[in-house]
């Protein structure tokens, strides 16, 4: 079979692998009165597509894992801006995870770059689409500006979802091994 293919396939596979994980969800968003944000293992799959396809192939599959979510998934948007942002740019950076590709522990570097990249676009998307809805106040701290809001507010779930991410990448790396290589 054709690598291109075989990518294709793969790919389609662990996208609807992350899609039907979407499901399996810790809402964390209303638990704080905004918007969304929850905790899951959505990424897994997608580090693992990217990490063994490489970072091109990965960045294609979160940019449409983000599209099927939030068109199956329950997804909520106020603009063109927050869809993009938040979904298809935030899941395609994701994909970065393949720059990890053959180093040493490749499926935990992926975590960790595709986690930060992900952040790092909801941080962008917090101080820029959603800096009107900033609270006086969010977690019982003053918000002085919007830069500070949305580090709290992505963190509340950025941060459980890379510890998730990188633990479930490293529990899945000797198993995966194999996978990985062909």
């Amino acid at each position: 079979m054709k690598k291109s293919t075989k990518n294709l396939c793969q790919g389609a596979v662990l996208v609807a692998m992350a899609l039907a994980l979407s499901y399996l969800k810790i809402p964390v968003g209303a638990v704080w009165g905004s918007f969304g944000g929850s905790i899951d293992f959505v990424m897994v799959p997608l580090i693992i597509f990217a990490v063994k396809a490489g970072w091109g192939w990965g960045i294609g599959a979160g940019f449409i894992f983000g599209l099927l979510k939030f068109f199956f998934a329950g997804g909520a948007v106020l603009n063109w801006v927050s869809l993009l942002l938040d979904y298809s740019i935030a899941y395609g950076a994701v994909g970065l995870a393949g720059l990890a590709k053959g180093s040493k522990w490749e499926l935990m570097t992926g975590a960790v770059i595709g986690c930060l990249e992900r952040f790092g676009v909801h941080f962008v998307s917090g101080i820029t689409v959603y800096a009107q809805y900033m609270p006086e106040t969010f977690m019982d701290m003053t918000m002085l500006n919007t830069f500070h809001y949305s580090l709290l507010y992505n963190g509340t779930y950025m941060l459980p979802n890379t510890v998730i991410a990188v633990a479930a990448c490293a529990l899945l790396a000797k198993p995966m091994k194999r996978f990985l290589q062909k």
